[in-house]
Order: C-alpha cells, then sequence, then structure tokens
C-alpha cells in the first residue's frame, strides 16, 4: 500500500461517497425549482441514505468474493448514470428515485475501505484505513462546499453533471492502480454471502456495540448538517447557498485533526480513544445550541462534532477489521449499513426537529444522543479493553 495508492483511494473514496451530500445544501433552492416544502424536499436525503442503506447490503460483500479491480470502477460508472438522471430530473418524484438509485451504487468508497486494510500491513493499517475513511468523510464536506458554489454560479442541475464526469475520470485511474489481487475466499452463492453477513452480526459482540456506536454517530452527524442548512437559510442568518457550502470549511478541519485516531488505534489506544471522541461530540453540540444567533459557536461546534464523530468512526472501522482479515467487507457491510441506516433517521429527525422546535430541539436531541453513547461506552468499555489487549500481545 504506498502512498500514491492510499492517497488515490482516499480521493477515490471521498469522490465516491460525495455523491450522497451534494443536494443537502441545495434544499431550499430545490425545493424552490421543484414547487415542494421544507419538510418534502428534506426527504431526499433519506432516499439517498436509504439507498445507500440498501448498496451497502447488497453489493459491498462481494468485495470478498469478487475481483474487486472490476468492480470498484464498476458500480463508479453507474454511479455516474444515476447522476445525470438526477440532473434532468422533471419534478420531485423522479428526483427521489434518481436519489436512491445514486445511494446504490455510490458504495465503491466502502469497497476501498477494506481493500485498503487488506492491503496493509498489520502495524500501519490503523493509519492506513485512516487515511482513506477520512477522504471519504472529507469528501461529504467538500461536496457541500463545491455544490453550493457551482449552483449559485449555474443550476443545482449542473452540479450532478460535473460530479458525473469526476466519478468517470476516478473510475479510470482505479482501474489502473488497483492491483490484481485474488479473492480472498472461495466463492459462495449471493444468498450464503448474505446470509454470512448476518451471521458476523449475530456472533460477533465486538461488531455489535461498534454498530450500535457507529450508527449513533452517523444520526448525529447527518442530523447536524441537514439542520444547519435551515438554520443559516432563515433569519437571523439567511445565507445564500454558495455561503453555506463553505461552512463545510470547517469541517474539514475537523477531519483532517480526525486523521490522527488511525494512529491511535495502531498505538493500542482504540478503546480510550473512542471515549474520549464522544465526550468531544457531547461538547459540541452543548456550544452549537448557542448558534442560533452567535455564529461562533456554530462554528466551533461544527469543528468539534467532526473531529469527534470521525474520529470514532476510524477508530471503529480499524477495529472492526480485526476481527477476520478474511471477512472485512462483509463487517464493513454490517457496519457502515447501520450508519446509514441511522444516517437516514438523522436527516429525517432534522426536517422533524426543525419544524416542530427549530435549532434548540434539535441541539437538545443531539446532546441527548451523545449521553446514550456514552453510556454505552462505558458499559461495555472494561471487556473492549480485555480484547484490545490480547489483540496487541498476539500482534507481539
Amino acid at each position: 500500500m504506498t502512498r500514491a495508492l492510499t492517497l488515490l483511494f482516499a480521493v477515490a473514496a471521498g469522490g465516491a461517497v460525495a455523491n450522497l451530500y451534494y443536494a443537502q445544501p441545495l434544499l431550499d433552492v430545490i425545493a424552490g425549482d421543484l414547487r415542494v416544502g421544507e419538510s418534502v424536499v428534506g426527504l431526499l436525503i433519506t432516499a439517498t441514505q436509504i439507498g445507500y442503506a440498501l448498496g451497502i447490503l447488497f453489493i459491498v460483500p462481494l468485495g470478498d468474493f469478487r475481483d474487486r479491480r472490476r468492480l470498484i470502477p464498476l458500480m463508479m460508472v453507474l454511479s455516474a448514470g444515476a447522476l445525470v438522471a438526477c440532473a434532468v430530473a422533471p419534478e420531485i418524484i423522479t428526483l427521489a428515485l434518481a436519489m436512491v438509485a445514486v445511494g446504490v451504487t455510490t458504495v465503491s468508497g466502502q469497497i476501498l475501505t477494506p481493500l485498503a486494510g487488506d492491503l496493509a500491513d498489520d502495524a500501519s493499517r490503523g493509519r492506513t484505513v485512516g487515511i482513506v475513511v477520512s477522504g471519504l468523510l472529507s469528501g461529504i464536506l467538500v461536496a457541500r462546499i463545491f455544490s453550493g458554489l457551482i449552483a449559485d454560479a449555474t443550476s443545482w442541475r449542473v452540479v450532478f453533471l460535473i460530479a458525473a464526469g469526476v466519478v468517470l475520470v476516478l473510475a479510470f485511474l482505479l482501474h489502473r492502480s488497483i492491483p490484481r489481487l485474488k479473492p480472498k475466499t472461495a466463492v459462495i452463492s449471493y444468498g450464503a454471502v448474505l446470509r454470512s453477513v448476518f451471521s458476523l452480526i449475530a456472533h460477533e459482540r465486538k461488531l455489535q456495540v461498534t454498530m450500535v456506536l457507529g450508527a449513533t454517530g452517523f444520526g448525529l452527524f447527518t442530523m447536524f448538517w441537514t439542520a444547519l442548512t435551515f438554520l443559516l437559510s432563515d433569519p437571523p442568518y439567511r445565507y445564500p447557498i454558495w455561503a453555506i457550502g463553505l461552512f463545510g470549511v470547517a469541517g474539514l478541519v475537523g477531519a483532517v485533526a480526525a486523521q490522527g485516531a488511525g494512529r491511535v488505534h495502531d498505538r493500542g489506544w482504540s478503546v480510550t480513544g473512542t471515549g474520549l471522541a464522544w465526550l468531544l461530540v457531547a461538547i459540541a453540540w452543548a456550544i452549537a445550541g448557542f448558534g442560533g444567533h452567535v455564529l461562533v459557536f456554530v462554528v466551533v461546534g461544527i469543528v468539534l462534532l467532526d473531529i469527534g464523530v470521525q474520529g470514532q468512526n476510524i477508530l471503529n472501522q480499524s477495529r472492526i477489521f480485526q476481527i477476520s482479515a478474511a471477512a472485512r467487507s462483509r463487517l464493513n457491510t454490517a457496519y457502515i449499513a447501520g450508519n446509514f441506516v441511522g444516517g437516514s433517521i438523522g436527516s429525517f429527525a432534522a426536517a422533524l426537529l426543525w419544524s416542530t422546535g427549530g435549532w434548540p430541539a434539535v441541539c437538545t436531541t443531539g446532546a441527548a444522543l451523545s449521553a446514550f453513547a456514552l453510556l454505552i461506552w462505558l458499559t461495555t468499555r472494561h471487556s473492549a479493553l480485555r480484547t484490545q489487549s490480547a489483540t496487541v500481545s498476539g500482534r507481539r
């Protein structure tokens, strides 16, 4: 796993997952263009997240059994087609269906992540996975910046057309760069592949706990960023689209800072690091709660939330990849599917909470869910520390 290949994986993963989030800062513009309300247009994000969860469940497990050098570029080409469908959608139902298709096909980043884990050695796996996951999560924030600027200069439809072109270029580069690898395990029936995912969930305690923490974290992440669009569009801020998109820069600061979580894992501090990450998330919501009328609290909340959520996500994925080298794609399937079920609930909750209680309701709910995650961490950390210690000793 060379530095150049690691960087390409990170950029490609970010470019792929960005497709899920181009619409987020454009919700008000799309609502006006297609003549629908805020609560209806907010469901576009939910539709995309549901589609992504389906793609994770039904496509990503194939990474353990198929040639990933072919599978990853194929999914990126299909994703480009779905993005073009979004660009030409004449009304909200067609756009929602196209967004579901974008979600289903935008899974290449989640096939790249376990592939990076396979190509890295034990001593640097956390760092390598951390770089790729940071690239993936940075793509979410870059999407907000890019879509806001392009839509303000042209239209929201052009955003999706440019995204389709970017994905096609990345598909070409990956096809040329991914090494030829034999499947890690013998090919079995598709039904058996899917059943094995649920078997891992049922029997691996570490995976179960990590899935709950991951789903909670990503639900909070999408809830925050979806509600932030409404906050910055309404009084007292009333920012234009391009300005709302630029708030993703603050999130990028958090993404870069969170990259160090991979090194924390490699040094054997994963469990403690997870607890600290969740404490940071809780503090972020408390600070952001004062941002209804004071912008600096919003910015500080963005940075802290992104460090916490992305840091714990990197630690989570690095930890579950230790469970089985032969099943990393299926382990990632279980973890990310849970994440995006949480994400779809989070985006839906943001629209619901905003319509009932505005920004204070969103932040109060976020703080409560952060406390819930900390409680789970506290009740499971002793067994996790024992497992972590055994794993470190096994390496030595």
